[in-house]
């Protein structure tokens, strides 16, 4: 018989963090979200965030490294989208 699993605060960060990115990857396969939304690129950065702070505790390089570029991604694609709003507020105002 298997002895239950203790979980610490940072484990089911790390949990709460990965369910983030899983439920943003379903929503965007299902059709409820698309690339440039903003409920899916708040969950990638929601759950990276996460990952990384649990990372912090329970340390993983493979695991840290990929979340940070995670982080950066989504970072650049949410810049990205703000810009392309922006500019077609502008164009909208004139």
């Amino acid at each position: 018989m298997m002895a239950p699993i203790e979980m610490d605060f940072y484990q089911w960060l790390g949990f709460l963090g990965m369910a983030c990115i899983v439920l943003a990857y379903f929503l965007l396969q299902i059709g409820k979200y698309d690339i440039h939304s903003i409920g899916y690129q708040f969950l990638n950065l929601l759950g990276a965030i996460a990952l990384i702070i649990s990372l912090l505790v329970h340390f993983n390089l493979g695991s840290f490294l990929i979340e940070v570029f995670w982080i950066i991604i989504t970072l650049y694609g949410i810049a990205k989208n703000l810009k392309k709003k922006l500019v077609k507020g502008k164009k909208h105002s004139q």
